[in-house]
């Protein structure tokens, strides 16, 4: 069977050296090789068994990019700003950082250049919300093969007679449809008589309160505490801190 050649910087991608973007910039510097010879050219194709490899600058210029963890409050969108509302990103700057933030990292406005939301937050919800200038952990955290879980705690009012039948709780964990597909195997189970946490494979838009809606039950309020091994811990919500060398997903 004959090889299929792929763009340089999605073969680089798939490969986990960088994001599509970062490859794309590497390659205009003269920074990657392909079988030990430079390639410059955007748009260039290799074939999957060809070595790909990286000048020890761009490693270097990748270990400077941050990553930094915010405690979101409400009326904040992830992304890019949006009806009038600000964007979580406007909240990064010396005076929001925690005090407690153990990271030897000075704050410097460069650090605002492509920061982009590894995963979204609603604008009625609260929580861990990751801003990141490396490629690859946005891949790991938003990229299609990603299997991160995320923990949610969830208050909900229940629009019933009654409480919510155990059935119920058992659809939330698995056997739920949404957009045409089944869902993928949750955790939920109950804090206290009025909230719910949930562990996601996946996040779809609003599916944590779409899910809720499926059996009769109301979000009154949604908090996102962990994303992998990363918790938001004491985070004070509006301020923000790096993450540390030593943590990972």
């Amino acid at each position: 069977m004959s090889e299929e050649l792929l763009r340089l910087s999605k073969r680089m991608s798939e490969l986990g050296l960088s994001s599509r973007r970062e490859a794309d910039e590497w390659i205009a510097k003269g920074w990657v090789r392909v079988d030990g010879v430079v390639v410059s050219e955007l748009g260039t194709k290799v074939y999957p068994s060809q070595k790909i490899t990286v000048e020890r600058q761009a490693a270097a210029e990748q270990s400077k990019r941050v990553t930094i963890l915010i405690n979101k409050p409400m009326g904040y969108v992830s992304g890019q700003a949006e009806d009038g509302y600000t964007p979580a990103v406007a909240l990064i700057k010396p005076e929001n950082r925690w005090a407690e933030d153990k990271s030897p990292e000075q704050f410097h406005p460069t650090q605002l250049r492509s920061l982009v939301p590894a995963g979204r937050l609603d604008i009625d919800s609260v929580g861990l919300l990751v801003l990141t200038q490396d490629g690859r952990v946005a891949k790991h955290l938003i990229g299609e093969t990603t299997d991160i879980d995320k923990e949610y705690l969830v208050r909900v009012q229940y629009t019933k007679p009654g409480t919510l039948p155990d059935a119920d709780l058992k659809k939330l964990n698995f056997g739920l449809w949404m957009d045409g597909k089944p869902l993928k195997a949750a955790k939920v189970r109950w804090q206290n008589e009025d909230q719910l946490s949930f562990t996601l494979r996946e996040g779809k838009k609003r599916q944590i309160r779409r899910m809720c809606e499926m059996v009769g039950l109301h979000v009154v309020g949604l908090k996102r505490v962990r994303i992998g091994k990363v918790k938001l811990g004491e985070l004070p919500t509006g301020q923000w801190r790096y993450l540390l060398p030593e943590e990972i997903f």
